[in-house]
């Protein structure tokens, strides 16, 4: 079965039960500054997970794209991937554990025809925080699975959420596939990760809330939130080895070796087949690489996918042969691909050349430390070097191993790895900063965002004209960010007139209003939309006063009146045509 196939299936098994099907989300969450990407499928839902009512009701089903870095370094073996596919159902409030699992088990061996015997189970073994999950382990042995098949784990292992710091999360049960290989040890089960046990499916149960000061407390909606991992699935039906021998990269890696020839390598070709996929994913939401947020891990993807070509030999100008490929893999799962075929390579490409430079530059800074190496009478190049040439000229310490080996030098690699595990602590913790907050946030001063990105969105339109139209916005308590597309700089006198219509429509008081209704009747009543092919055929429209009307998902004010004075801090580029507007709330004293 191929991909696409199984993707159509799961879908349509779900409609069977009376689930809803909404579109794929952008890999960016929206107004979300907790995350830079949308790493699972719950996250775009987590206000409906929450308690706010979805306008397509409480059963969902769709497939999300997903992508995450976390595990980058695992990326060349069986099955971790950066971007992939996720596949999930959702109960909002309506059905639980029971009517959860024995769907999935149904699907798996009814509509997959998965052996009951290759299937094993884990469940939640208990904390202070929560109970033991016998629930789920007692429906599992109802259905057939044997309790020596059934495992208890902690928390690190069976719970997933919150998706941020704080928010919705819970127990879960997740489903193994056994892929017949010899158990490595007396001891081997689903927690080993020597291949043998393979995670295809993760049913979250949504029962607590994570508040800021680390309790639990249980959640008034319970949900249901579950997750089969497309690719992995593919490579089980197919009875393949690795998700990277299924029609999904099979043929990027099959190019890969025809144009390295002998200087092939397994986890090089693995690599560049992913991270090629993952940049032009990325590239085709609108990400560009920068030293910053998404636009920084895109330039870390496609300068590794060029470093692993150089590794293997390969003429780095066949990186568009690569990429050509790649979009023939996925064009039919994603058409968009090949209607932007030719910009997603030529970004592609422009990247590569960037890289080629920095290269260039990064070996002319290393002959000088040779130099100085010769001086100090020394055939060792001190890590502090190794890491600025990193960290000041993104080259990379395998590189500067390379060169130096070349030159019958070596490299100190222990203290490049001592100052490389500081930089990534320093990282980590501006990252935790990140992580507050979130589209679970629905305080008073992030509604009041919320609600002023329409009264902006709607400014742009008047003063710059129609094409002005919202790329995406980022909000956190203390400010909003808004992109939005023009083709030049925003005069001063245009964002003063901006920034007075806003403020107009603040000091009148609107009311803002919000009904449901089908897409189709939301276009017809003059709504606009972010990312029109990201809705359900069942829509929310806020409406504010005389002024604005927009498809959303909210949270919003119920009135313009009490949100302060809209002040404009900042205007820039953001990509290629995008412009980028910050601005403030202030209410006076």
């Amino acid at each position: 079965m191929k991909a696409i196939e199984l993707r159509r299936k799961y879908i349509e098994f779900f409609k069977k039960y009376n689930h809803k099907e909404i579109p794929s989300a952008s890999l960016i969450p929206e107004n979300d500054p907790t995350v830079l990407f949308t790493t699972a499928g719950m996250h775009p839902l987590v206000p409906f997970l929450l308690g706010t009512s979805h306008p397509l009701g409480k059963r969902l089903t769709n497939y999300q794209k997903c992508l995450r870095t976390d595990d980058i370094d695992e990326v060349g073996d069986a099955g971790h991937l950066t971007f992939f596919e996720m596949m999930g159902n959702w109960s909002l409030g309506d059905y639980f554990k029971d009517e959860s699992i024995k769907m999935s088990y149904e699907f798996l061996t009814k509509e997959l025809g998965i052996d009951i015997r290759k299937i094993s189970v884990t469940v939640f073994e208990g904390d202070n925080d929560a109970p033991r999950d016998e629930t789920s382990a007692k429906i599992w042995e109802s259905l057939g699975i044997p309790k020596e098949r059934i495992y208890y784990f902690n928390k690190k292992a069976n719970w997933w959420g919150p998706a941020g710091q704080t928010g919705p999360c819970g127990p879960d049960t997740e489903i193994f596939f056994d892929t017949g290989k010899p158990k490595c040890s007396e001891n081997c089960d689903p927690s080993c990760d020597c291949g043998k046990y393979l995670e295809i499916w993760n049913n979250v149960f949504m029962e607590y809330n994570k508040t800021e000061d680390g309790n639990y407390e249980p959640l008034k909606q319970k949900n249901v939130d579950t997750g089969l991992g497309l690719e992995r699935a593919t490579m089980v039906l197919q009875g393949k080895e690795t998700v990277f021998d299924t029609e999904l990269f099979a043929p990027i890696i099959q190019k890969c070796k025809d144009l390295a020839r002998e200087n092939y390598n397994i986890q090089s070709g693995r690599i560049i087949a992913d991270h090629t996929r993952a940049s032009l994913m990325l590239l085709l939401d609108g990400v560009r690489p920068s030293n910053v947020e998404q636009g920084y891990i895109l330039r870390r993807l496609i300068r590794r996918v060029t470093r692993h070509l150089r590794k293997m030999n390969i003429n780095l100008e066949d990186i568009g042969i690569i990429a050509n490929t790649t979009i023939d893999c996925s064009k039919e799962m994603y058409p968009d691909l090949e209607k932007n075929r030719d910009e997603l390579i030529k970004l592609l490409i422009q990247e590569k050349d960037k890289f080629i430079i920095t290269l260039e530059n990064g070996e002319k800074e290393f002959n000088k430390y040779l130099k100085h190496a010769d001086s100090e009478n020394t055939k060792v190049i001190s890590g502090d070097k190794v890491f600025k040439l990193y960290d000041t000229f993104g080259f990379p310490p395998e590189m500067t191993e390379e060169l130096a080996q070349e030159q019958g030098y070596t490299i100190d690699m222990d203290t490049f790895n001592k100052l490389y595990k500081e930089h990534q602590e320093k990282s980590r913790e501006g990252a935790t900063q990140k992580f507050k907050g979130g589209i679970a946030d629905h305080s008073e001063k992030t509604t009041a965002y919320h609600t002023a990105t329409h009264l902006l969105h709607k400014a742009l339109q008047i003063v710059l004209g129609e094409h002005a139209t919202q790329c995406g916005s980022n909000i956190t308590e203390e400010r909003l960010r808004f992109d939005f597309k023009h083709p030049q700089k925003v005069t001063p006198e245009e964002l003063q007139r901006v920034e007075d219509i806003v403020n107009e429509q603040i000091k009148r008081d609107l009311v803002v209003t919000c009904e449901e209704m089908s897409l189709a009747e939301a276009k017809a009543n003059g709504a606009t939309g972010l990312f029109e092919n990201k809705y359900g055929d069942f829509v929310k429209v806020y409406t504010i006063g005389d002024f604005s009307k927009e498809i959303c998902g909210g949270p919003h004010l119920d009135r313009t009146g009490d949100m302060g004075t809209f002040k404009i801090k900042k205007e820039e580029a953001s990509s290629a045509g995008v412009r980028r507007i910050k601005a403030l709330l202030v209410k006076e004293e």
